[in-house]
């Protein structure tokens, strides 16, 4: 039941898209249950459709309890199927103009981009209305919100402040989150810092184009660079605003 109405949540959220969205994945997106093997510790994450086209994109959902994830369905939704990881990284797969290296992401995967584009696209729905008619949906985007604002704290405290593992835990994080933050520095804290920039770059684009802003335009420029350092967007969306103008 879980995964037919998150599957029926991507499906929705495909058709609210073309409102804002007019460079979309040939791809399919499917909504698949973790395999057993690995269900107890995974997190919800997505696999990138097949370059020869021979199976789709895969938002891979666990379900080790029956109350998992319930309250934070929708929003894991968006971030991690439509418009999220598989708008961002199936494009970059299919694009005409990025070398293949490049497509196939040879060289590793860029957070601040790539995880600031998923919890941008959460924002989006948000500010879209996609979350009218389901409070609950809504309470989870906010508790998602709250934990990446928790998990600034515990990763500028580890790496700046010198907390000890404890203290993150006594935080309100899991053994599991804490080594996360320990051995991966930064990589928590890029979520935020993603969204924040782009949504940044959106408004300076809105503010410095007026009339002639197009929000179809601007998802096209970002989605179409591929993954990429944020000083790269930045230069890049400079250029196609002096374009435009």
């Amino acid at each position: 039941e879980l995964l037919a109405r998150t599957t029926q949540i991507v499906r929705a959220a495909e058709v609210r898209a073309k409102s804002a969205f007019d460079l979309v994945p040939r791809a399919r997106v499917n909504v698949l249950r973790e395999p057993a093997f690995t269900e107890q510790t995974a997190a919800a994450h997505y696999s990138d459709p097949a370059p020869d086209g021979s199976r789709s994109g895969i938002f891979w959902y666990p379900l080790p309890g029956p109350k998992f994830g319930v309250i934070s369905m929708r929003s894991l939704s968006y971030h991690e199927a439509v418009p999220g990881h598989h708008f961002q990284l199936a494009i970059q797969q299919e694009s005409r103009d990025l070398p293949r290296y490049r497509k196939l992401g040879a060289y590793g995967f860029i957070s601040a981009y790539g995880e600031g584009w998923a919890l941008y696209a959460e924002r989006l729905a948000d500010e879209n209305g996609w979350y009218n008619g389901d409070p609950k949906g809504r309470i989870g985007y906010l508790e998602s919100m709250h934990y990446r604002a928790q998990r600034l704290v515990a990763d500028t405290g580890l790496h700046a402040k010198k907390w000890t593992r404890e203290q993150v835990i006594e935080y309100g994080f899991s053994r599991q989150e804490a080594e996360r933050y320990i051995v991966w520095p930064g990589q928590a804290t890029s979520y935020m810092i993603g969204q924040l920039r782009l949504v940044e770059l959106r408004e300076k684009a809105r503010a410095d184009l007026g009339a002639k802003f197009s929000i179809k335009s601007f998802h096209n420029l970002v989605l179409g660079l591929g993954n990429v350092p944020l000083s790269v967007v930045g230069e890049e969306l400079d250029a196609w605003i002096a374009a435009q103008r």
